[in-house]
């Protein structure tokens, strides 16, 4: 009976395949040991619910918490980012709703791997509810105080090591690439709408002096707000890019539009 002896050989196979499912997760552990307020609150306009979390796990693994109402995941929220955590420990987690609104269940979640994958640790049931009022849970406790700046210092000791890495050359030739570009642009968009300016008469000259304006506006904006706030601008490169595109594109609808009428000598 070669169909028998086929699905006799198979029955170990499937039984070592489902087995091995669900431990490819077993090594990471995480449990609910502290929340502030208590599992049943009620919590003001995008108050935080602080969730204290103790983890054991063999590998580096982030951890998240996500809020469920009726088995289905509450997207309009608030919430942790997270650290890489790898041994044992504890861990915060928060989330606050941004509008009013029910909470039944908390599910903490990990992720990490190559290739990356996200799996569900444990739940924890609570009765929270979210209004339009104000704060209602009171100061935060010390644990909440100390988690936070333990993830402090470690954001700071993560930011620290990246910065004293070396940059490879590749990104350094792309970046100075990339800066060329944007001096090149600028240097377009002010010289070329100014040249058109000076040459055209009557209302073209006019109209070629509005892209003028719109890039020294631009340019004087970044450097007087830089100057009272050095992180107020810290996309200033894309800012002084777009206005030089539009600069341009509008010198250029000007020239096609004498060219048109017939003004362009």
């Amino acid at each position: 009976m070669p169909v028998s002896v086929r699905g006799f050989m198979l029955l170990p196979m499937v039984i070592l395949w489902f087995g091995a499912a669900p431990a490819a997760h077993a090594a990471s552990s995480a449990e609910v040991i502290q929340t502030h307020p208590a599992a049943n609150a009620t919590l003001g306009h995008q108050e935080n619910f602080w969730i204290r979390i103790a983890h054991t796990t063999d590998e580096p693994i982030s951890l998240w918490v996500r809020p469920y109402l009726h088995g289905v995941q509450v997207r309009k929220v608030l919430s942790n980012a997270s650290l890489s955590y790898v041994g044992s420990g504890e861990a915060l987690g928060w989330f606050a709703l941004t509008g009013t609104g029910d909470v039944d269940e908390v599910r903490i979640m990990a992720g990490g791997g190559k290739p990356f994958r996200e799996w569900e640790l444990s739940r924890h049931p609570v009765r929270l509810h979210w209004t339009d009022g104000p704060d209602s849970a009171g100061p935060a406790p010390q644990w909440v105080e100390e988690l936070l700046a333990v993830e402090k210092a470690r954001y700071a000791e993560d930011a620290a090591r990246r910065a004293s890495e070396p940059v490879p050359a590749g990104d350094v030739t792309l970046f100075s690439g990339f800066m060329l570009v944007i001096v090149a642009l600028l240097v377009a968009g002010i010289v070329i709408p100014l040249r058109s300016a000076w040459k055209w008469r009557g209302g073209w000259k006019i109209a070629a002096a509005v892209p003028v304006c719109v890039m020294g506006f631009v340019v004087l904006r970044i450097i007087v707000d830089t100057a009272r706030d050095p992180t107020s601008h810290n996309l200033w490169p894309f800012e002084i890019l777009m206005a030089a595109v539009v600069a341009l594109a509008c010198i250029g609808a000007l020239k096609l539009a004498r060219r048109f009428m017939g003004a362009e000598t």
